[in-house]
């Protein structure tokens, strides 16, 4: 893609949808990792089409090689072993303090972008991802806890951190070769088998729940999985892992203003710093990154 504005609005609105998980989390009355499983199988379930349909997707997928086997089916096992950790570490920490270190993403993919794809960043983009990741921290600082529990919880909350950016690295190196649908599908479909493996381990069940539920997990398949995380998937054959996670960190703020329409919450002084430090330290991150291209 040759436009920057135009890849760069594309990440945005990705953004914006994603902003939505949160929301549609939160208006399901279900266990965490039965959301997580349906969001995998009916999103992977609404992108079948496009691969029935369309003959070069199916052409390539019946073509691929056993390295770009694995690398898909290893991509599924990163995206659910990133929804096992975060969902874990919330029966020890706080949503807020969880969130926020999920959220230090940008720091592994600074250190994976300058090793793996010897990317490099003038100090003004690292001044910028420091400034967005501190503005995650001032929106979530009132609820950290310290405790030997919370800071168990905190620990699986940083390593899956480290999982869903290697999930992008992943990505960032499929995507040369192979086609956003059949990556998206592989992707997805075994990430729904390996989290209905651990529900069902857990003895949870499948189904009884309300229509509220039904739509929420179709609403996190479609809007924030389709037209969020599959936005991300097709934008890495032009962006960067780094340029990726730095721009979710957009998520907060999308979620933020979603709750105060949606849920009535309000957007308080210090959130309202955080979401500016934020905004400062993304277009400081995109700006400076893009230039030292």
């Amino acid at each position: 893609m040759k436009s920057p504005l135009i890849s760069y609005t594309i990440l945005f609105l990705g953004v914006f949808a994603l902003s939505t998980s949160a929301i549609f989390v939160k208006l399901a009355d279900a266990p965490a990792t039965i959301t997580a499983f349906y969001r995998m199988l009916f999103a992977a379930v609404m992108l079948l089409p496009f691969l029935l349909v369309n003959k070069k997707n199916r052409k390539e997928l019946g073509s691929l090689s056993k390295k770009q086997w694995g690398l898909g089916l290893l991509s599924g096992l990163f995206l659910a072993a990133h929804y096992l950790l975060w969902f874990e570490s919330l029966n020890y920490t706080s949503v807020a303090s969880s969130t926020v270190i999920v959220t230090l993403q940008p720091l592994f993919s600074l250190v994976g972008g300058y090793f793996l794809f010897k990317e490099r960043f003038s100090k003004g983009a690292i001044m910028g991802c420091l400034l967005a990741i501190a503005g995650s921290i001032v929106i979530g600082w009132q609820d950290f806890q310290i405790s030997g529990q919370a800071l168990f919880g905190d620990i699986l909350a940083f390593i899956a951190a480290g999982v869903i950016t290697a999930y992008f690295f992943i990505g960032q190196n499929i995507r040369k070769s192979l086609s956003l649908i059949p990556y998206s599908i592989i992707g997805y479909a075994s990430s729904a088998l390996i989290l209905s493996i651990f529900v069902f381990s857990h003895q949870t069940s499948f189904v009884n729940y309300s229509a509220q539920t039904w739509l929420s997990f179709i609403g996190l398949a479609f809007i924030a999985t389709i037209l969020g995380q599959t936005i991300f998937n097709w934008l890495l054959k032009w962006l960067s892992t780094s340029i990726i996670s730095m721009s979710i960190l957009g998520e907060t703020i999308g979620t933020c203003i979603l709750a105060y329409f949606i849920l009535d919450e309000v957007i308080s002084l210090q959130q309202g710093i955080g979401i500016t430090f934020i905004l400062i330290g993304l277009a400081l991150f995109l700006l400076k990154q893009r230039n030292n291209k």
